[in-house]
């Protein structure tokens, strides 16, 4: 019911920022909670940061608290993930995702679309 189209992954330095897009289409934007998932060669995909269908809360991961920030622009229908203080093990496929809830979850199985996912490498 809504397509997604994340951007703005890349190769980075150690202490590098990067900022992510995720755009929609095929229903409003607005109509939706979202969420930003990673996932590592090996590892289970996990919880990055989720924001609320109004941007009115936000949820972040420990590992990103204070260094990544989620936000939405409804009327653009996009969601961004903005990356600063970039470690090596933020290495990883970043995916975007939706769900039609007004409130997210930290959970990847309660999402009901998702992206093609983006890559994002910080070098050491």
């Amino acid at each position: 019911q809504v397509q997604l189209v994340e951007s703005g992954g890349g190769v980075v330095h150690d202490g590098g920022s990067l900022r992510l897009s995720c755009t929609a289409s095929g229903r409003a934007f607005s109509n939706y909670a979202m969420g930003w998932f990673r996932q590592a060669p090996g590892k289970e995909r996990e919880i990055v940061a989720s924001i609320s269908r109004s941007g009115g809360s936000t949820y972040y991961a420990d590992f990103v608290k204070g260094r990544f920030t989620i936000s939405r622009d409804n009327a653009r229908t996009t969601a961004y993930l903005q990356m600063n203080n970039l470690k090596p093990e933020d290495t990883a496929v970043y995916y975007c995702a939706v769900r039609r809830t007004a409130v997210p979850s930290t959970s990847s199985g309660l999402y009901d679309c998702w992206g093609q996912g983006t890559q994002v490498t910080v070098s050491s």
